[in-house]
């Protein structure tokens, strides 16, 4: 990047963590009351990966706005990184969830909103039989195991750089072209490698190599790499051919929505007309309270039903006492029929746009080598020339101190953006006064980087 000026990012960053450290007293003060009780002073290690010293404390959000302790008040690009897709507490879905509160949380006992969500999703994503689960970690984790009853086969398949939650099976990558458990994969039940086989996304003739003895049970994959990695979007025919390969081979294909649902209602898979096996999806599912699903053929479910429905079902390693409680399905049917609608969608996918080129005429008036991707509601910016192909090239232009730059040059400008990756999201209640926010903000950032 000899575009950038090293020494003047450095000073720019120092500065403007001066500034949100300064900013921010409440926050500091918290964090560090918390390090007395939570380890390392968060409930959850990933959030301290925000750019500053400290995390910002929330206090309350609502659709497209985020308040702190302090009292900042952001334009939330970030939505709970997808978690809140369609916005901070949508007013239906806090509606319902206030009502089935007051009639009960959990029972362990299937209530007629799950009817109506099954149906609801059957008709959505093309997959008629469905089953519930708490996270798209779960989601992933359960079908997996079902794949290898199923098929009889022990091994699975994933793509380097995927990121389907915290799946021992998955938290693998190539290195120099070699597989190994990967780096900072804490405490593994077991090594990945063993029966994992991981390749590079869109290699066709790696992916032929990795299924032809007929020993894997499934390919796991998002339509579009989109986690650790930054965005990879599939090659022209690759999804096609992906399809076709696993049908030649007896594999099924496992294709995880969590991310890319910001596509379209019906997701990547409706949106390009895949035709996965299995279906996961997690995150904004129920607009924000933890909840998950997973959709299968007609044979799929057959053959899943005979293996769980009988004696010893309850030990299968799939389920858990609070999957598909009431609270969690009241909300879903909300999110299916009152929030994440067609017409919510076109209204995100428009801002979407409005946000992607804003951000690429900032890139064309600096003639600067970066690139924008656009995944209908989401978009991605990041600092080298070209979309990577792959998970190796995308790491390999990962540039994470201009990424904390400009995450803080945002968050002291009252624009949150996700801090693992350039990651933006525009949800129901964002406008264009938003998108233009945070172009001007960007473009800002931008000059300052560069001196100009």
């Amino acid at each position: 990047m000899t575009t950038i000026d090293r020494s003047r990012l450095a000073a720019l960053t120092a500065s403007e963590s001066e500034r949100y450290a300064a900013a921010r007293p409440r926050s500091r003060a918290l964090f560090e009351r918390a390090a007395r009780s939570l380890v390392g002073g968060v409930p959850m290690q990933w959030m301290s990966e925000w750019p500053g010293p400290f995390p910002p404390f929330m206090a309350e959000a609502e659709g497209a706005r985020l308040t702190d302790i302090d009292g900042h008040r952001y334009i939330d690009f970030c939505l709970g990184d997808t978690g809140a897709m369609f916005g901070h507490s949508p007013p239906a879905v806090a509606r319902v969830a206030a009502a089935q509160a007051a009639k009960g949380l959990t029972a362990m006992l299937p209530s007629e909103n799950a009817v109506i969500v099954a149906e609801l999703l059957a008709q959505r994503f093309a997959l008629p039989f469905w089953q519930m689960a708490l996270s798209a970690t779960d989601a992933n984790r359960f079908v997996l195991r079902l794949a290898r009853e199923i098929t009889g086969r022990p091994k699975i398949l994933v793509f380097n750089g995927c990121y389907h939650g915290t799946v021992d099976e998955t938290i693998v990558s190539l290195e120099n072209g070699k597989p190994r458990s990967r780096r900072g994969n804490v405490g593994p039940a077991f090594d990945p490698t063993a029966d994992t086989r991981v390749i590079e996304f869109n290699d066709l003739a790696a992916l032929e190599a990795a299924l032809a003895d007929r020993k894997v049970a499934c390919v796991l994959t998002e339509p579009a790499l989109t986690n650790l990695t930054g965005v990879v979007l599939p090659d022209d025919g690759y999804h096609a051919a992906l399809r076709a390969i696993a049908r030649k081979t007896g594999t099924l294909l496992i294709i995880d929505e969590t991310h890319t649902i910001s596509t379209g209602p019906g997701g990547y898979s409706r949106a390009h007309g895949l035709e996965p096996d299995i279906l996961v999806l997690g995150k904004p599912i129920a607009g924000g309270i933890p909840a998950a699903v997973f959709g299968m053929t007609d044979t799929i479910g057959g053959q899943v039903r005979e293996r769980l429905y009988g004696p010893g079902a309850a030990v299968a390693g799939i389920g858990g006492t609070l999957t598909a409680n009431a609270l969690a399905l009241a909300a879903m049917r909300a999110t299916l029929t009152e929030v994440a609608t067609e017409a919510a969608y076109d209204h995100m996918i428009r801002l979407g746009t409005r946000l992607a080129e804003g951000i690429r005429a900032v890139v064309r008036r600096h003639d600067l080598p970066w690139y924008v991707t656009q995944l209908g509601a989401r978009v991605e910016y990041r600092f080298q020339p070209s979309p990577p192909r792959t998970g190796t090239e995308a790491r390999a232009g990962a540039d994470s101190a201009v990424d904390r730059f400009f995450h803080l040059w945002c968050l002291n400008r009252g624009v949150m953006v996700t801090p693992m990756h350039n990651m933006l999201l525009a949800c129901p209640a964002t406008s264009e006064a938003d998108i233009d926010r945070h172009n001007e903000v960007f473009g800002e950032a931008v000059a300052a980087l560069l001196g100009r």
